[in-house]
C-alpha cells in the first residue's frame, strides 16, 4: 500500500509541475511565451488561453483525493485528450520528434498515475 502510494504521489506530482505549475507561471512571469506550443502549430492564441486554465484545473484536480472520484476521473480524461491532441499535432504540423516524443512520455507518466490511484482507491474500499 505504501509503495502504490509514493508512485501515484511521485507521478502525480510531476503532472502537477508539466502540466499545471509550468504553465501557469509561464502566463504569470513570461507571458510573451504563453502561446510558444500553440502559435507554431496554427491555434490562436484564446485557444493557448483556455489550454492553460484547463491544464491548471485538471492537474489541480488529480492533485486533491478529497474530489469525487468522478470528477478526478474527467480530469485524467481531459488531460489525456490534451496530450493526445498535442502529439498529433505535432505529428501532423511540425515532424520534430523531440516535440513528439514529450506528450508521449508525459502521458505515459499520466498513465501510471491513474493506474496506482485506481489501486488506492480499490484498496481503501476493500478496507
Amino acid at each position: 500500500m505504501k509503495k502504490n502510494r509514493i508512485i501515484f504521489w511521485i507521478t502525480t506530482s510531476i503532472i502537477f509541475l508539466l502540466e499545471g505549475l509550468m504553465p501557469l507561471s509561464t502566463l504569470l512571469f513570461a507571458h510573451e511565451y504563453f502561446n510558444a506550443g500553440t502559435k507554431p502549430l496554427g491555434y490562436p492564441d484564446y485557444f493557448a488561453y483556455a489550454l492553460i486554465i484547463c491544464k491548471v484545473l485538471g492537474a489541480t484536480a488529480i492533485m486533491l483525493p478529497q474530489l469525487p472520484n468522478k470528477l478526478r476521473e474527467w480530469a485524467y480524461a481531459g488531460l489525456s485528450f490534451n496530450l493526445l491532441f498535442a502529439t498529433y499535432s505535432h505529428i501532423m504540423v511540425d515532424k520534430n520528434i523531440s516535440y513528439i516524443v514529450m506528450p508521449v512520455v508525459v502521458g505515459g507518466v499520466l498513465v501510471i498515475s491513474y493506474i496506482y490511484n485506481h489501486k488506492i482507491q480499490s484498496l481503501e474500499n476493500i478496507n
